[in-house]
């Protein structure tokens, strides 16, 4: 009864801070989407932090290769099933109280990591924190979409991923400076340290609203919706408001009478054509290497002959090219659009990966981090800025969840066989074999963007 009492009172709280009369509804729209986008800076973060840690906990344990990937890649399981899962909770009890939740998966999981005592306690300790990325993978883009108005959804839901990078780069500049202290359990440090954020991140949500959208969709609760529209809109008329209103309410009873509820089959040919889009840009997301990069750029970078700090260092460059580029793809996103965004990235995915692949071939080892910089721009700027957003998109109101769960399980089951199979094909594989194949991925993706990816930059949610 007193924790309860205690959400409520930071609820309104919060919602007072973001609802008052200083607040416009452009800003308040915007607050309310980078609250929810936060699950993204603990995602990135979350998932790239054990990049710092994976060498000194296979030494510590003595892990062979297998049990090496596999406790990095226990966290990505974990998003496999969260984002399997992760439609349940989001259509039952509602984005918001779902965004809630993720955030007290994410602090379970920090502080758990850092005081495991062995490869299956530090497993499971990373695989809830995978949960709750998955779920973030879900919940997050989806509710930030349905807040939006279609001329800023781009920008407005692309800010899940924008704090992805930013979760990621803080997570290189954590790990690099945590090492310099050169502790025996500096290891912990790096991963315990996301508590913080992960408080930080679910005390914010108890000011979010619930989706007008779900209000209606699932709940058929119209005063909720209506205040809810009101706080978006707080200078429309009421005829305004009540037209808003009234269009929600058709599509849910079009949807209904197009046989579109959740109860009905999500597999049917009405859906083909986005059930396709979702699987294959989450499935070439991966095909990009990019996951393994990621997480284990320090190795990669050893590999030319840098030493083990200057490759933490060159990793933290990682990180801010993310980010820098991540801003331009924000930028792009609703003026170009989705589909000329997938473009470029895959132009710049095939030069970067083919020139690293020649560069490990011919030892010309100096060119291998300005390509792997160029790699990260254009993933930033092309398939990270739009895949999320674009799987926003593309599903009806009732199956919107489901769609996304399809595209994050597609992402995360992808991501995790590569994080595990990554270090045994580094030890069986020359490293121009294994970017060679990489290169060759992005040329499909390139073919496929042309042929089946239709854009939706400002077409309305249906």
């Amino acid at each position: 009864m007193l924790e309860d009492t205690c959400c409520e009172t930071s609820r309104e709280f919060l919602s007072s801070v973001l609802e008052g009369p200083s607040v416009n509804a452009s800003n308040r729209l915007f607050l309310w989407s980078l609250t929810s986008a936060l699950a993204g800076f603990l995602f990135g973060f979350d998932t790239v932090v054990i990049s710092g840690a994976e060498k000194t906990i296979q030494s510590l344990w003595n892990l062979s290769d297998f049990e090496h990937g596999l406790a990095i890649s226990s966290a990505l399981w974990g998003t496999v099933l969260g984002s399997m899962v992760g439609q349940l909770p989001t259509d039952r009890f509602g984005r918001r109280q779902t965004l809630l939740w993720i955030g007290i998966l994410y602090f379970v999981s920090a502080v758990w990591s850092g005081l495991a005592t062995d490869l299956w306690t530090f497993s499971i300790a990373r695989f809830i924190g995978g949960v709750g990325v998955g779920i973030s993978t879900v919940t997050s883009p989806l509710y930030i979409a349905e807040l939006s108005p279609p001329a800023r959804r781009g920008r407005l839901a692309g800010l899940f991923q924008f704090n992805i990078v930013l979760g990621i780069l803080i997570a290189l500049v954590s790990n690099a400076l945590i090492a310099q202290t050169g502790s025996i359990y500096a290891w912990r440090w790096m991963l315990g340290v996301e508590a913080f954020p992960a408080i930080v991140y679910t005390i914010l949500s108890f000011g979010l609203p619930e989706s007008p959208r779900w209000l209606i969709a699932f709940r058929n609760d119209l005063p909720a919706a209506r205040k809810v529209l009101r706080a978006l809109s707080p200078h429309a008329s009421e005829a305004e408001i009540e037209t808003e209103l009234d269009a929600l309410v058709a599509a849910r009873e079009a949807a209904s009478k197009e046989n579109t509820l959740p109860k009905s089959p999500f597999w049917s040919r009405r859906l083909a054509v986005p059930i396709g889009i979702a699987f294959l840009v989450a499935f070439f997301n991966q095909m990009s290497g990019v996951n393994a990069i990621l997480y284990f750029a320090p190795r990669i970078f050893e590999l030319t002959g840098l030493a083990e700090q200057a490759a933490l260092l060159q990793s933290v460059g990682i990180g801010v090219t993310n980010l820098i580029f991540t801003f331009v793809g924000l930028w792009l996103i609703d003026r170009l659009g989705r589909k000329t965004l997938l473009y470029l990235g895959s132009v710049g995915y095939i030069a970067s990966l083919g020139l690293c692949s020649w560069a490990f071939w011919s030892h010309t080892y100096w060119l291998v981090p300005g390509c792997i910089f160029a790699f990260i721009a254009a993933h930033a700027m092309g398939q990270g800025a739009v895949i999320w957003v674009l799987i926003s998109e593309i599903f009806p109101d009732q199956h919107r969840a489901n769609g996304q769960a399809l595209g994050s399980f597609t992402h995360w089951i992808f991501a995790s066989l590569l994080t595990l199979i990554f270090p045994i094909a580094v030890n069986n594989f020359a490293p121009e074999a294994i970017f060679g194949f990489f290169c060759l991925m992005m040329c499909l993706q390139l073919f496929w963007v042309f042929a089946m990816v239709k854009e939706t930059k400002g077409v309305p949610l249906t």
